[in-house]
C-alpha cells in the first residue's frame, strides 16, 4: 500500500483539515474524504475493501475506549472500598495512615499545625461479652457516626482497627486538638447506644500527638495511643 507523505502529520491535524474541506460536501463525499486524509491516501487509493476494514478496525476502536472507560470506573470503585472501613463508613488504618503521611508532609512544607487523636472504647469487652459481637457492631458504627459528625470537611476519621479510632485535625495546635478531642469524646457519650431492647452509655479515652514532619506516621500514632493509655489509667486510679 503507497502511503502519501501526508502520513507524518498528526492524524488530529489531518481529521480537522479533511473535515473543513469536506464541510460543503454531500455527507457520503465528506466521509469519504475524511477517511482518506485519516489514512494518508488519495481518494483513489481509498477501495471498498480498505474503507471496510477501517471502518471495522474504528468500531473496535470505540469499543475498546468504552471497554476502558468501564475497566477504570471499576478500578476507581475497587480503590474506594480498598480505603474503606468494613464495618463503618469510615477510612480503615491503611487509609487513615496514608492521610496523616499526606497531612505530614504538608505541615513540613507550610509550617501548618496540625495534630492527630487517637481513640479508645472504655469496657468495649465487656460489651461484647455481655450483648454480644452484633450490639458491638452498632456501638461501633454509632461511634464512627458521631466521629464524622463532629468534624469538619478538611479532618480525617478512620477506625484503626477494634474498638480504635483516630482523627486528624488541620490547623490545630496540642492545645487546640486537646479541646477538640474533649468535644468530640463529649459528642460520642452525650447519647447511650440503642440496639434493639438494649440500651447503655458509651465512654471513651484519647489521646492527642501533635504531628511533627520528623516524625513518622505511624510513630505519631502509637504515641497518641500512649497519651490515650496514660489517661486511661489516670481515670481508673482517680479517687
Amino acid at each position: 500500500m503507497k502511503i502519501s507523505g501526508a502520513r507524518n502529520e498528526p492524524f488530529s491535524h489531518i481529521r480537522r483539515r479533511a473535515l473543513a474541506e469536506a464541510a460543503g460536501q454531500p455527507t457520503a463525499a465528506a466521509a469519504k474524504a475524511d477517511s482518506a486524509a485519516f489514512l494518508g491516501l488519495t481518494e483513489a487509493e481509498l477501495t471498498p475493501a480498505v474503507r471496510g476494514a477501517v471502518d471495522t478496525l474504528l468500531t473496535e476502536i470505540d469499543e475498546l475506549r468504552g471497554e476502558v472507560g468501564r475497566l477504570k470506573a471499576r478500578l476507581s470503585e475497587m480503590e474506594g472500598l480498598a480505603d474503606r472501613d468494613a464495618l463503618t463508613p469510615l477510612l480503615n488504618r491503611r487509609a487513615f495512615l496514608r492521610e496523616l503521611s499526606r497531612v505530614r508532609t504538608f505541615t513540613q512544607r507550610y509550617g501548618s499545625p496540625a495534630s492527630v487523636v487517637f481513640f479508645d472504647l472504655d469496657g468495649f469487652k465487656r460489651v461484647n461479652d455481655r450483648f454480644g459481637h452484633a450490639a458491638g457492631d452498632a456501638a461501633l458504627k454509632a461511634v464512627a457516626e458521631r466521629l464524622d459528625a463532629n468534624v469538619r470537611e478538611s479532618d480525617v476519621v478512620g477506625r484503626l482497627g477494634g474498638d480504635e479510632f483516630g482523627v486528624i485535625l488541620v490547623q490545630a495546635d496540642h492545645a487546640t486538638a486537646e479541646l477538640k478531642a474533649a468535644a468530640l469524646a463529649h459528642a460520642i457519650e452525650a447519647e447511650p447506644i440503642h440496639f434493639g431492647d438494649w440500651t447503655a452509655p458509651v465512654h471513651v479515652s484519647f489521646g492527642v500527638r501533635q504531628i511533627s514532619p520528623e516524625v513518622e506516621p505511624e510513630a505519631l500514632l502509637a504515641e497518641a495511643d500512649a497519651a490515650m493509655f496514660a489517661r486511661k489509667r489516670a481515670r481508673q486510679f482517680r479517687p
